[in-house]
């Protein structure tokens, strides 16, 4: 073998270890800036006036809401009750076997914590985060509603404010001010949960 394929041969043999270097320099990058850009944005809120509060649903206890959706639910009834918004909307179908879909669940509460039947939307479809904002957005055209306060805990407000204006939502942040991740052993799981999910997400928009 004469030299020159020598050369080309080991130029071959060093280039995938070079991607794959390059690759991991990207993800780590990446990732950094995906954990920076969740941890600051949950100290952002945007207390304005806008049409509705679209709460995003979680997980809920036979008819009564878990204690992370309590907490978003009471904060968007403080959101209604201080006139932010005049209508909320509580989203999230059934998951995890719940024979009440989280959306009603959420109503359900909010009703007997004095807001008026009339002021509150439903979706009870969804399943994903994404599917909230979607399944919204039709609510949003059939009651003429344009903005929006959105409601969530502060680690996930990130990625749930880039999937509303992903769907088309002029949106603002509004995050719990009493989220039940409020210690360092369940802050950092749900942290590092976010931080993959918002990857992926802004990773599939490319798709």
């Amino acid at each position: 073998m004469n030299q020159r394929k020598k050369d080309e041969l080991e130029l071959l043999t060093k280039l995938p270890v070079k991607i794959v270097i390059a690759a991991l320099i990207l993800l780590v990058g990446f990732s950094g800036t995906a954990a920076y850009d969740i941890w600051t944005y949950a100290k952002t809120s945007e207390l304005v006036k806008a049409d509705a509060a679209i709460v995003l649903g979680t997980a809920v206890w036979g008819d009564e809401p878990s204690p992370v959706l309590r907490e978003r639910i009471n904060h968007s009834i403080w959101l209604y009750e201080n006139d932010y918004v005049d209508k909320i909307i509580f989203t999230g179908g059934k998951t995890n076997g719940s024979e009440l879909a989280e959306a009603v669940v959420s109503k359900n509460y909010a009703i007997a914590h004095n807001v008026p039947e009339e002021d509150i939307y439903i979706e009870d479809r969804s399943m994903v985060t994404i599917e909230n904002f979607r399944f919204v957005a039709e609510i949003a055209e059939l009651h003429e509603l344009t903005d929006f306060l959105v409601v969530s805990d502060p680690l996930h407000m990130k990625r749930a404010l880039q999937m509303a204006e992903d769907t088309g939502f002029e949106a603002f942040t509004s995050p719990t001010t009493t989220s039940e991740y409020n210690s360092l052993t369940t802050i950092v799981p749900f942290f590092f949960r976010e931080v993959g999910a918002y990857m992926a997400y802004s990773l599939s928009i490319g798709d």
